[in-house]
């Protein structure tokens, strides 16, 4: 009974809002044009600008229980005159009155929605703005059947871009969800709004600020029509997880006028950069804060386009921790005082942003330190820093893309003050002050442009202005090492700014220099920046424009491939990339080499290094193994010893990974060898029809002189008397020239032998023998490559030397007609048939 009577009612309750419904929906149907025509009439008198609207419709279920006037696809022109352009567009909006409304008949418009939509305001240069579009008209007469008394008013998914020409200001936000509700009477109306918005970015002059922030606001504030003033309540706007509470009057009676204040709750470090321009704070951005962060400050003044209203802010920290998202570093126990102030002038000129008693603890060791910006529009800093720093724990809060990694403790004591621009405009003039100094403990650091590792860095570097002396500085490159004494200057010039020089003046000393490791492209240059060919031997040698130094160096030793120095001693310059020294000497290959000239880097695949060079008493053998047989087989250190004193002026050109440009290659070499051998050399072993093959494996001579030059790949040999240990032939004269590409032309001048051959006519008697016959010469030549060549009779020579035989008896049988003596005679020569060559096997 009870249960078929609760069915009855939910029956009759169903059917009673059926029955509403269908009348309401009915009522609605009837009066939609009437309500339509009558809210178009009443919305004209209002606006005064023309409106595109592609729908109107009268809807019961869209805002229900409240029935709608909908508008589809609705753009609003801006309030200028003859302009196109749009202020406001909108997929949808809604204007809202009671279901009873509709019964009454007179309709009382009480909400707004705006839904998808875009709005743009402007003020325009001249002061005229886009957004004029209400009616002032009081003398409108109020329709009697429909009216608008806005009482709230709600957006979602609205973005709107404010641009004021006058100030140079930008904002854009986007309006997610927004409410405000309105409180409106003759003189005053009251809003209460709250939302939540993104916003895109906010350009004041060249700054950019709040850039992809997300902002939760709730605020009250009542606009008073007759003093034309907005007075704000203590209102909250939250970003991103800090509030900012607001307060205070804004006056547009004229040039706006600004009384507000501000202060921060639940601030952090982000909440403060935030409220800098967008370029100072991207580095900074991704770090993090815990700890009392606190801020407050005032607005005050006019903001026009020739005022700037005053700005006094306080910040500061107690106890705070600093630390970035992605590394275990932290800065903690962080305490400072901070300030900033667009000073009297109100202008970013007259603008100061300092930090006071700026202390903490990393890595359990205290730190402290104090900052000034002044002027932002020509910048003077000032700053000092003190306290021991563990350098790998800083590099990775820091996360410096120039200097990856490293380690070791910076004992640091520095003061640096100056005026910026004029830093940059005049480097050298002291425009800047620093003091202090700096002390490294067993540092090493990874540098992006060198992946050489430097280790075991240890010195003390005090400043003085844009210089720095230098003590006691050493460490390792690699397995290179080195001492530094002595002046760096321009060094803050070098390291701030673009294409400043550095000037080292220092004396430089070295136990071990590797240049295998130094000049290997794998290892002094970024992987990036190499060359596509390199391989892991490649070199790369370069020498920046903007380093010059002065060095008195001294390096126990030294390796290049196969060359070991010594006790290498000498003073070197640089300047604008030409390397040169007046006197560098050193010991190598069992003797010793003295050299002075200079290395020409100006151009990046054209290094010239012109020298006049030295070499006192070395080993021939070892010269050669050293320098790799001067890339010929021909001739090789096993087949060579001696003792080699050399004079040679050269020019030598390499590219940049240090492959010689042979055909440039030009050199005068004066040399002297004693105590020579020459062992197993082949050439030589082809010869022994003349001369014993025993002598000739081992050919030994006391001293050769000769002058060398070498042009267009080509070695050039004058001709040159070997006096040798050869009993057939003790004097072997050799000239010619042998090219880079193994191409020889080599003539050689050699005694015949004194056993003379069978004489093929002797059955027809004793032949008289020339007394002169041992003094014979056999002339040669060894042509073709070292792999391939041909010692044959050299038929040219022999002519000549009969000419020049003949020319000689025809003065000496003048001599004689004349009843002169006949000078002795001392050479006679054998000729062969021409092209003969010699059978030596």
């Amino acid at each position: 009974m009870r249960k078929g009577a609760v069915k009855k009612v939910l029956f009759y309750v169903v059917l009673g809002v059926v029955v509403v419904l269908g009348i309401a929906a009915g009522l609605v149907h009837t009066y939609q044009d009437k309500i339509i025509g009558l809210f178009v009439t009443e919305a004209n008198k209002y606006i005064n600008t023309k409106v595109e609207v592609e729908k109107i419709s009268l809807s019961l279920f869209d805002k229900f229980p409240d029935v709608a006037v909908t508008l589809d696809k609705v753009n609003v022109l801006e309030g200028l005159p003859e302009s196109k352009e749009s202020l406001a567009r909108a997929e949808k909006l809604y204007f809202t009155f009671s279901l009873l409304d509709v019964v009454t008949g007179k309709y009382n418009v009480k909400q707004l929605f705006l839904e998808n939509g875009q709005v743009y305001v402007k003020v325009l240069p001249d002061g005229k703005v886009n957004y004029e579009i209400i009616s002032t008209d009081s003398t409108t007469a109020e329709s009697e059947g429909f009216s608008f008394d806005l009482e709230r008013i709600s957006l979602e998914q609205v973005s709107v871009l404010y641009i004021d020409q006058q100030l140079k200001h930008t904002y854009e936000v986007d309006a997610h969800q927004f409410t405000a509700s309105l409180g409106v009477s003759s003189k005053i109306i009251e809003v209460e709004a709250d939302g939540k918005a993104t916003v895109q970015t906010i350009h004041v002059g060249t700054g950019e600020y709040f850039k992809g922030k997300a902002v939760d606001v709730s605020t009250a504030l009542a606009i008073n029509r007759e003093t034309q003033t907005i007075q704000f309540q203590p209102s909250l706007v939250q970003v991103e997880g800090a509030a900012y509470e607001v307060g205070g009057v804004i006056g547009y009676t004229g040039p706006t006028y600004l009384d507000l204040s501000l202060s921060g709750k639940n601030t952090n470090v982000q909440s403060l950069l935030s409220l800098l321009p967008q370029h100072i704070t991207e580095q900074y951005k991704q770090y993090r804060s815990e700890g009392d962060i606190y801020f407050n400050g005032i607005i005050k003044g006019n903001a026009s386009e020739n005022e700037n209203p005053q700005m006094v802010f306080n910040f500061g920290c107690r106890d705070a921790t600093f630390y970035h998202p992605d590394v275990k570093q932290r800065v903690e126990k962080i305490n400072l005082t901070g300030s900033f102030t667009n000073g009297s002038g109100h202008n970013a000129s007259t603008s100061t942003l300092e930090l006071k008693g700026l202390t903490g603890v990393l890595q359990e060791r205290p730190f402290s330190g104090n900052l000034k910006y002044s002027n932002f529009n020509n910048p003077r800093i000032s700053f000092d820093v003190r306290g021991m720093l563990d350098v790998g724990y800083v590099l990775g809060l820091t996360k410096l893309e120039e200097v990856p990694g490293g380690m070791g403790l910076a004992d640091v004591h520095i003061a640096f003050s100056g005026n910026l621009n004029e830093f940059e405009a005049r480097p050298g003039n002291n425009t800047i002050n620093t003091s202090g100094d700096i002390t490294l403990h067993n540092v090493s650091l990874t540098l992006k442009e060198l992946p050489l590792p430097l280790t075991n860095l240890n010195g003390n570097f005090m400043f003085k202005k844009n210089d720095v002396a230098v003590s006691n500085f050493k460490g390792k490159a690699g397995e290179s090492d080195f001492l530094i004494n002595g002046m760096f200057r321009n060094v803050l010039s070098w390291l701030l700014l673009d294409k400043q020089r550095l000037l080292v003046e220092a004396d430089f000393d070295s136990n071990y220099i590797n240049f295998d490791q130094l000049l290997k492209e794998e290892l002094n240059t970024p992987e990036e920046s190499r060359e596509a060919s390199s391989t892991a031997s490649t070199y790369k040698f370069a020498v920046s424009p903007y380093v010059a130094f002065d060095l008195s160096a001294t390096v126990k030793r030294i390796k290049f491939r196969r060359f070991l120095g010594k006790d290498v001693k000498g003073q070197v310059k640089l300047r604008k990339q030409v390397v040169s020294s007046p006197n560098v000497s050193f010991s190598a290959v069992g003797g010793n080499f003295a050299v002075k000239g200079n290395l020409d880097a100006r151009v990046r695949d054209h290094i010239k290094v012109s020298t006049t060079a030295k070499l006192s008493d070395m080993s021939v053998d070892s010269l050669f193994y050293v320098f790799e047989n001067f890339n010929q087989d021909f001739i090789q250190d096993r087949h060579l010893r001696g003792r080699l004193t050399a004079n040679i002026v050269s020019d030598i050109y390499f590219d940049s990974q240090l492959n010689p440009k042979t055909d440039l290659l030009q050199a005068e070499i004066e040399a002297t060898v004693r105590n020579g051998q020459l062992i197993s050399f082949e050439p030589m072993n082809k010869m022994s029809t003349f001369v014993k093959r025993s002598e000739l494996a081992n050919m030994h001579f006391a001293e050769l002189h000769n002058s060398f030059w070498i042009q267009q790949r080509t070695i050039y040999i004058p001709e040159m008397d070997i006096r040798s240990n050869l009993t057939a032939a003790p004097v072997v004269s050799v000239s010619g020239t042998h090219t880079f590409d193994q191409d020889m032309d080599y003539k050689i001048k050699l005694p015949l032998f004194y056993k003379r051959r069978p004489d093929k006519d002797s059955r027809y008697g004793v032949v008289a023998e020339d007394p002169d016959a041992g003094n014979s010469n056999l002339f040669l030549t060894l042509r073709g490559k070292e792999n391939s060549f041909k010692i044959a009779y050299d038929n040219a020579r022999v002519r000549q030397k009969i000419k020049t035989d003949l020319r000689e008896e025809g003065r000496e049988l003048r001599d004689l007609l004349q009843g002169k003596k006949p000078k002795q005679k001392k050479e006679k020569n054998v000729e062969l048939q021409e092209g003969e060559y010699f059978d030596f096997d």
